[in-house]
């Protein structure tokens, strides 16, 4: 084929295969003579259109980042704009500061988790870990507990891709080429119940056992080595994986028994995916440190942050005390002045409201895919849910070939061709994952469980 006669996604797709190393992806893959990119070109409400010009529910949000979907452009641009016009950089560095990173952190602080009164900003998800870390293992050598070395984690978590947060990421493959972690970290389990003995059906019952086992590696590891322990309100890998009652305020307990602190991970359950400013409040967290970053500034521009409890830094912000951590273009004033206005949006339009009205219903028709043979297991909360798949083999897991027939092809193509962006997981537990943009209305909503269902249900029959 010339290159008169390509597709603007085929040219696209060659120039990239010359030039652009994607994310998390095999880059051999794709280019001449091999597969097409997917390509977004624009994007309107709650869709998208690729190159090609044809349009799909976004039913990820952009992995997780475009709470407010595509249609508040002039708004961030206007902002963004009278930010340029007035400064378009300044760090946050050696008693410097600026006005905008200064609001936003006062802005921040008011919707907070209680005792958060703090804001250190960054540029994603994974320096806000970075952070937190950095920030614990501080605010431990300035009270005289230099031992405190470890963290702990929880398996299958993802925090990172970074050295740092990488260590606390529970992926082998993720992990092993890069040799030993940088962080010693113990892994703890998680709180998904499929598959468990019928009596972790009770909520009391699980968070004992939970918190058991917790207590039990805590005092393995000596409690005089553990700087912190950090979880996800609802686990993001592994498939939206919800805490039971009591959780929460247990990891609570833990932490102020054993002296280390606890931090909320928050980059995805953030600014309004489980309904609230922070998912945490869904269960009562109370954390010292929450990691923020996508939603914040609703995929307009990039930004991380670590917000911190006072307890915290009323140690680390003792006369004379440095916290000798930074980056260059941490709180960038576009950034700033974006996260502002989206938190302007979210407060204006009842976004938040919006979540909390169509949430029992979209928890509905999740539910009801368990009706379906493929479907083992439906799990979430707020807008954000994920669908775990069962196979053709004892005890529900997949052949080589239905894993590829089905996992690997049907599944996501059919979603792709139905016109709903999904994420297919193919690993350990294959999953069907969807969090949709929090503008969505019950229509959609609809729209999106019935592309789950037609496709399952022809898995299934397949299968």
């Amino acid at each position: 084929m010339t290159s008169s006669t390509r597709t603007p996604t085929e040219e696209l797709s060659a120039t990239a295969g010359r030039h652009l190393l994607l994310n998390m992806t095999p880059n051999g893959s794709f280019g001449q003579g091999g597969q097409d990119l997917f390509v977004v070109r624009s994007g309107e409400g709650p869709y998208v259109d690729d190159a090609d010009g044809r349009r799909y529910i976004d039913g990820l949000s952009g992995l997780y980042c475009c709470q407010l979907g595509y249609s508040y452009a002039p708004e961030f641009a206007d902002a963004a704009a009278r930010q340029l016009r007035e400064l378009c950089f300044s760090p946050l560095w050696s008693a410097s500061a600026h006005p905008t990173a200064i609001e936003l952190s006062e802005r921040l602080a008011r919707i907070a988790p209680v005792d958060i009164e703090h804001t250190f900003f960054s540029g994603g998800g994974a320096e806000a870990v970075e952070t937190a870390w950095k920030i614990a293992r501080r605010y431990h050598a300035l009270r005289g507990d230099s031992t405190r070395t470890k963290a702990i984690s929880r398996r299958g978590a993802y925090h990172g891709l970074t050295l740092g947060a990488l260590s606390l990421t529970d992926d082998p493959g993720l992990r092993e080429p890069y040799g030993p972690g940088a962080i010693e970290t113990r892994f703890v389990s998680n709180t998904n119940r499929f598959g468990l003995a019928p009596e972790c059906a009770d909520d009391d019952v699980y968070t004992a056992r939970l918190l058991a086992e917790l207590e039990a590696a805590i005092l393995a590891e000596g409690p005089e080595t553990i700087a912190l322990l950090i979880a996800e309100p609802v686990q993001n890998r592994g498939g939206c994986i919800t805490p039971p009652q009591g959780y929460w305020p247990g990891l609570r307990t833990l932490a102020d028994r054993y002296g280390f602190l606890l931090v909320a991970d928050e980059v995805i359950t953030a600014f309004g995916r489980l309904g609230e400013w922070f998912g945490g409040d869904c269960y009562a967290a109370r954390p010292d440190l929450v990691t923020v970053a996508k939603g914040i500034t609703a995929g307009y521009a990039p930004m991380g942050a670590t917000l911190v409890s006072s307890k915290v830094t009323e140690v680390i912000n003792r006369p004379g005390a440095v916290l000798n951590h930074g980056y260059t273009f941490a709180g960038h004033p576009l950034s700033a002045a974006i996260a502002l206005r989206s938190l302007e949006i979210m407060e204006r339009d009842r976004i938040l409201d919006n979540v909390r009205d169509q949430q029992g219903h979209l928890a509905t028709r999740m539910a009801a895919l368990t009706d379906l043979p493929l479907v083992g297991d439906v799990r979430g909360a707020g807008f954000f849910y994920a669908c775990e798949l069962v196979g053709d083999l004892e005890g529900g897991g997949f052949s080589d070939r239905a894993r590829a027939d089905l996992v690997a092809d049907l599944v996501p193509r059919r979603l792709r061709e139905a016109g709903l962006l999904a994420r297919v997981y193919n690993r350990a537990a294959p999953l069907v994952q969807i969090a949709p943009p929090l503008i969505s209305d019950r229509a959609l909503l609809d729209r999106i469980a019935d592309i789950l269902t037609d496709t399952l249900t022809e898995a299934s029959a397949r299968l």
